[in-house]
């Protein structure tokens, strides 16, 4: 026992040591050697990234109806660059989509008191709002403001065409019932820095006519018209149909030595909707996911980098429509597969946008040493590619990672918490099990808009982007037992600060309590340090998978879990002398903590996911919607921070108590202990979950 507490706290100071290292402006390093790493920040090239988002969406345009029935342009572009590439195992997977609404004309035209064009799609796809329906009309102008109920009052709209500064698809439903033919917008949400950028956005329902957009500097000169009295009419012209297609996922796989092992898959979005394209949202991911592609296959070929033991896949998916029936179609893939890193916006100039290169993390859920190896790469190049002040006298960037025709800017990175709304949230939805995190720019002032193109890009941090994932992926796909256990290493050095922030966080809501509220804010920031214990412990534990035959990282894990419990031991200890302290400040007693009759109950019971979670499609809340109304309403479930974090964490040892502490640490919103129960009972009801 004194022999096992000595090698403990020896391997906390080394690993604490190593957890502020990466402060010591001198000495930065990745989980690569060195000569590794170098080839690969030689080999990807911002600059072909570029060329391909430029090929694929260098403007937004009407896409041509024959592509609905063959293979649209932005598939048949990556298939032609497997072939150039000489990446002979790719496909395109087809899935059944639907039905896709496709402008054909759309132009809109003042006829009185002047003649000229307000609007065409040709110039702009996006000036048509989709869901437009065929329609030649000539008709006046009102204008009704910001087209709120109360804007329409005392308004006559009937048989004409109203113009509002909102969005086409807030305006159009009252408009149309209020008798008006369709609607002329000009709302934008990020007017002020894009005045010309219109949204992609459009009508829905079933009385549905047309809409047009204008760019707000347009449509402001249109409203100030109005608005002094002038009587404007105009001719709206419209052709559009409902083009059937099916779901088309490019992929290929960079195969490595041994045929049976694990698998690390990236993914991209390749289309959202066939009507939107956007440079940054998301060709840019694409094009990294290729150029990152070519690279490893390039450097495996040559022998520049060792063959890895593990395969690296590439999906490029239709968002979410294209991605879940793509993982449904592999779940025995899924099985063998270690982690998703997903593309999702990634090229945008960073200075130009106030913007950075987040990672958004997996959360409790679904725990894993992804989130390390990312924030290794991150932190590497961030600290490697700015002037550091104590460096002034000797070479000032230590390693620039830098585009021949990009920016020289500092990278600007943020580590985030996880936020879901992309394809790594079907990897990590509870029916597939794979951990994935996003890299994504935020913020982005052009997404979602016209002027999403590829000036708005930066082949520098196309650059970078591709070297963190690549790295990332070649690190995780050739560990073996040597490197597992620096990756623990890492990891462990991370969990410290997570926990560290945790303690903070915790210290700082008790200092600001009041008395009556005391007790209920103890006990809360006390189980944020349990949370992070938990997570953190599990994580750690995460990075057996690398190497789970060999006793010397079994060994080694057990330590840090060994030494993290003693970090998590000095945590609790601290907030609760400070709970002592902040009691006698108030003039009140310590806390005692103590679990309610209803916490002792949920503490006792845990669920379990069943084997028809994984025959699942994924998410789970249209089950839910199908169940009948009266069982619905005897099971309400209103208070729950995240209802997919609460999947994600039964997994047969998490009470309900636990999962109610784990989603509280995790969110803003409260969770109360009913609602995640009853929320158990509807996934009962559906056969996901025993208890």
């Amino acid at each position: 026992m004194l022999r096992l507490i000595g090698t403990t706290a020896i391997l906390v100071l080394f690993i604490s040591f190593q957890a502020v290292s990466q402060l010591t402006p001198y000495y930065h390093w990745t989980l690569l050697p060195e000569e590794l790493q170098d080839e690969i920040i030689g080999e990807v090239s911002g600059e072909t990234a570029l060329h391909h988002v430029i090929e694929m969406v260098g403007y937004q345009r009407n896409r041509p109806v024959g592509e609905y029935s063959k293979v649209f342009r932005e598939a048949q572009y990556i298939m032609e660059k497997f072939t150039e590439y000489g990446i002979s195992d790719a496909k395109i997977e087809r899935f059944e989509g639907g039905k896709s609404w496709q402008g054909i004309r759309g132009e809109l035209w003042e006829v009185s008191p002047n003649k000229s064009k307000l609007a065409d799609m040709d110039d702009v796809a996006l000036m048509l709002a989709q869901g437009s329906k065929n329609t030649d009309v000539t008709a006046e102008l009102v204008w009704v403001e910001e087209g709120r109920e109360k804007d329409f009052e005392g308004l006559e709209v009937e048989g004409k065409i109203v113009v509002t500064s909102s969005m086409v698809g807030m305006v159009h439903n009252m408009a149309v019932r209020n008798g008006a033919l369709g609607v002329i917008g000009f709302g934008s949400s990020r007017e002020l820095i894009a005045p010309l950028a219109i949204p992609a956005s459009g009508i829905r329902g079933n009385n549905a006519t047309f809409g047009f957009y204008l760019p707000p500097r347009e449509g402001y000169i249109l409203r100030d018209r109005l608005v002094r009295g002038e009587t404007i009419k105009v001719h709206a012209l419209v052709e559009a149909e409902e083009l059937d297609y099916d779901l088309q996922v490019p992929t290929c796989v960079i195969r490595g030595t041994d045929p049976d092992a694990e698998e690390i898959i990236f993914s991209a979005h390749i289309f959202e909707g066939f009507i939107k394209q956007g440079a940054n949202d998301n060709i840019s991911g694409c094009a990294v996911n290729l150029e990152v592609a070519r690279a490893l296959n390039t450097l495996f070929n040559e022998g520049r980098l060792p063959r890895p033991e593990r395969n690296i896949r590439f999906i490029w998916v239709p968002e979410y429509s294209g991605t879940a029936p793509w993982v449904a179609a592999h779940k025995d893939l899924m099985k063998k597969t270690l982690c998703n890193i997903n593309l999702d916006m990634v090229g945008i100039n960073l200075k130009e946008n106030n913007s950075f290169l987040c990672l958004m993390r997996t959360t409790y859920g679904n725990p894993h040493y992804l989130n390390d190896v990312m924030e290794n790469l991150y932190t590497y190049v961030g600290e490697t590619n700015r002037e550091i002040l104590p460096n002034r006298s000797g070479q000032t960037i230590s390693n620039r990672i830098v585009a021949p025709s990009g920016t020289d800017d500092p990278f600007y990175y943020k580590i985030d918490v996880h936020y879901g709304s992309s394809d790594h949230e079907v990897f990590n939805n509870w029916t597939t099990g794979v951990p994935g995190i996003m890299m994504i720019t935020w913020p982005d002032m052009y997404y979602h808009t016209s002027e999403d193109l590829p000036d708005k890009l930066d082949p520098t941090e196309l650059k970078r982007v591709e070297v963190i994932a690549a790295s990332a992926a070649y690190t995780i796909a050739s560990a073996g037992e040597k490197e597992a256990i620096a990756i623990a290493g890492e990891v462990f050095s991370n969990a410290q600060k997570r926990m560290g922030h945790q303690l903070a966080r915790g210290l700082d809501e008790l200092a600001k309590t009041e008395t009556t509220a005391f007790p209920d804010v103890y006990k809360k920031t006390k189980r944020y340090l349990d949370a992070a214990w938990v997570n953190e412990k599990n994580t750690i534990l995460s990075v057996s998978q690398l190497a789970p035959e060999s006793n010397q990282l079994s060994d080694f894990l057990n330590g840090l879990v060994n030494a993290l419990e003693m970090n998590y031991k000095g945590n609790l200890l601290t907030i609760e002398n400070f709970m002592k302290a902040t009691a006698k400040k108030l003039e009140t007693k310590p806390v005692k903590i103590e679990l309610t009759d209803e916490e002792k109950k949920a503490s006792e019971i845990i669920p379990e996911k069943t084997a028809k979670v994984k025959e699942s499609e994924f998410g789970v809340e249209r089950g839910i919607r199908q169940l009948s109304q009266e069982i619905r309403d005897k099971y309400p479930a209103r208070a729950i921070g995240n209802t997919t974090e609460l999947t994600n964490l039964i997994n047969g040892k998490n009470s309900i108590l636990d999962i109610k502490i784990m989603l509280d640490a995790q969110n803003e919103r409260e969770s109360e202990i009913e609602s995640i129960t009853n929320y158990l009972h509807l996934l009962k009801e559906m056969g996901l979950v025993e208890m």
